[in-house]
């Protein structure tokens, strides 16, 4: 069965679009309790696009490809070009940010009603620290931070287990704590609501 060439270009070009924009967002997936950040889940998207794109074009290809015209429209070429360089720069910077911040990925537990997840992102430069609280849903998703905070001396406060999590009927709430010495000095408690 042979796409038209306008669908088989939406589709190459949607799915481009769509590794792109997940790459340069704040995304996370947790599969079997393990944490893959969202410039891997971006990885993944563009592979599956490029193989995508690839695999339209041959079938999209007749045996005697010496009969039609090769050219494909040039803003359709660039288009693809322009989301290719945009998803591989959102997906470097997403992997050089975590190497160079020491990044860490915590599933809380335990999980509140509803299958709903909290997950922390810790990160440490100089003498910050940071984090990030992720509402996971079922389905292993989270499209964005719930909160974040900041703390002295790089100390990471669920790494040191200095964190509450507790559970309602309808969310959890998060409250990090720091010490004495290395005290919370922006943020410190996180609402995580998956959104039942």
């Amino acid at each position: 069965m042979m796409l038209s060439p306008a669908v088989s270009t939406a589709a190459g070009i949607g799915s481009l679009a769509l590794a792109a924009v997940a790459s340069w967002s704040s995304l996370l997936l947790v599969v079997q309790g393990r944490v893959v950040p969202g410039w891997g889940v971006s990885t993944v998207l563009l592979v599956l696009a490029l193989a995508l794109r690839w695999a339209l074009t041959r079938v999209d290809r007749p045996a005697d490809a010496s009969s039609l015209p090769r050219k494909r429209a040039s803003s359709a070429r660039r288009a693809c070009r322009l989301l290719i360089v945009t998803a591989v720069l959102g997906i470097a910077w997403g992997a050089m940010a975590d190497l160079v911040s020491n990044a860490e990925y915590h599933v809380l537990r335990p999980a509140g009603p509803e299958g709903c997840t909290a997950v922390v992102r810790e990160t440490s430069f100089l003498v910050i620290g940071n984090g990030e609280a992720y509402a996971v849903g079922r389905i292993g998703l989270a499209l964005g931070e719930s909160a974040s905070w900041t703390v002295d001396d790089g100390y990471r406060p669920v790494e040191a287990g200095t964190y509450a999590l507790d559970w309602g009927r309808g969310s959890g709430y998060l409250r990090i704590s720091g010490t004495s010495t290395d005290p919370v000095v922006r943020g410190g408690s996180a609402d995580i609501d998956c959104g039942w």
